[in-house]
């Protein structure tokens, strides 16, 4: 046995985690799993950072080359995100012969195959568990424990931004500016919160999911996305009513030889798992053809959760440097689904509209959804007022082309001011 040393790139929010989880626990990790990993070197734009967190002057540097360059270090952790100079940390590092843990679920939704390619040249592993559930275990089982099934779907609340905001809408009706407004307060949001809230953040770790779940390349600019910054307290209310939450689903299903994926605000049944799960939480929901439904829960953001599972990537893969079988289960997209159109989606809508307060209204609307194939499952008025009037339909199953083509039409009708809302359904 050696010590497995390792080079620690990045030393922010989960950085900083990764020091104080192997400050505490180096030596419990040596007895649990016979490695003993020690972090050797350290780069940061900060030294103040570094001096902070008591890393010795002569361990640290400000040039991550530096790290990739020393030849005692045998796994780099990157850590500074994005797809710029963390693209090339990981890469050259491959290409160095160091193993590479990396909680960057940008670079591996864009340059995922490139990455993994790289590390199958040079014979060594690429781990990235934390890129998308945080503490959340899922790349892992869906690799290991659950290869023995097809997958039939994968989708799940994988950012717990927007599942707080929407949670504080549901349960305590707060409307979406004041919600995202507190959640920015208690540090759940950036100062400038695009990624969370129009789903950006979801949309790349279901490409990194369906990838893993279907073993075909998915990729983050193929993933349709919308955000939650529409969504309503009106719409909040209506979903109880009827018996659904509203979340900010990421969804992968196997379709008819294909790969239907996307992100947006769904309806679910109120009853299902799914739409429990509040606050900042995360949950992952898979359903294999052996296994059935399956439910992964828990902590998807935060300095120690994500810190968990990216020391829990270090000791399996100084595990196989021990054991000398790196690159054991490297890339597994040898399939090729393609992507399909979300124009082919067949689900449920729900549709909220503004429409003048007078006789026929329903009957023209009805009307442009049958001439499209859309049929209607209900249809709730609640709310007048001198203007107009506020009409929600709920759909049967529709495909979306179908819904849009409709929706564009009955925007040109005299009767309708503007359709407010439109939201997927999902039986689930």
């Amino acid at each position: 046995m050696r010590t497995i040393r390792v080079g620690l790139i990045g030393l922010g929010t989960v950085g900083s985690g990764v020091v104080e989880i192997l400050d505490l626990h180096r030596a419990d990790f040596l007895r649990r799993t016979g490695v003993d990993v020690e972090l050797a070197r350290f780069a940061d734009r900060s030294p103040e950072r570094a001096a902070a967190l008591g890393i010795p002057a002569e361990r640290f540097t400000t040039d991550a080359a530096d790290v990739i360059a020393d030849p005692d270090v045998d796994i780099v952790i990157e850590l500074i995100g994005g797809t710029g100079a963390a693209h090339d940390i990981v890469v050259d590092a491959l290409k160095a012969g160091k193993s590479v843990v990396t909680a960057n679920k940008a670079l591996m939704a864009s340059a995922g195959q490139e990455v993994m390619d790289a590390a199958a040249a040079a014979g060594v592993d690429i781990a990235f568990e934390a890129s998308v559930g945080g503490g959340i275990p899922i790349i892992g089982p869906l690799k290991h424990s659950l290869v023995s099934n097809e997958i039939d779907s994968v989708m799940g609340i994988v950012n717990g931004t927007t599942n707080y905001i929407l949670t504080r809408m549901a349960e305590d009706g707060l409307d979406y500016a004041t919600a995202l407004a507190e959640a920015q307060q208690l540090g759940y949001a950036e100062a400038d919160p695009t990624a969370d809230v129009d789903g950006l953040d979801a949309a790349a770790k279901i490409a990194i999911l369906a990838s893993i779940a279907f073993n075909s390349r998915v990729t983050f600019d193929e993933v349709p996305t919308e955000g939650i910054r529409e969504i309503t307290h009106e719409d909040v209310a209506y979903a109880e009513e009827m018996g659904y939450a509203i979340k900010l689903l990421a969804i992968a299903t196997r379709v008819d030889g294909s790969i239907d994926v996307r992100v947006h605000p769904t309806m679910i049944p109120a009853d299902h798992q799914l739409a429990k799960v509040s606050g900042v939480f995360n949950a992952i929901y898979v359903v294999g053809d052996s296994v059935g439904e399956t439910m992964f829960f828990g902590q998807g953001a935060g300095s120690l959760p994500a810190a968990s599972a990216v020391v829990g990537d270090v000791i399996e893969t100084a595990r196989h440097l021990q054991a000398g079988c790196l690159n054991l289960v490297g890339c597994t997209c040898n399939e090729s689904l393609k992507v399909r159109d979300i124009s082919q989606l067949m689900t449920r809508y729900y549709i909220r509209m503004l429409v003048a307060d007078k006789p026929g209204v329903l009957a023209k609307v009805a009307g442009v959804l049958g001439d499209h194939g859309v049929s209607i499952a209900s249809v709730i008025q609640k709310r007048a007022w001198d203007e107009g009037a506020e009409i929600v339909y709920v759909t049967h199953d529709a495909a979306e082309r179908d819904v849009r083509a409709a929706l564009d039409r009955i925007e040109s009708l005299d009767v309708v001011q503007r359709t407010a809302s439109v939201i997927r359904v999902e039986a689930l």
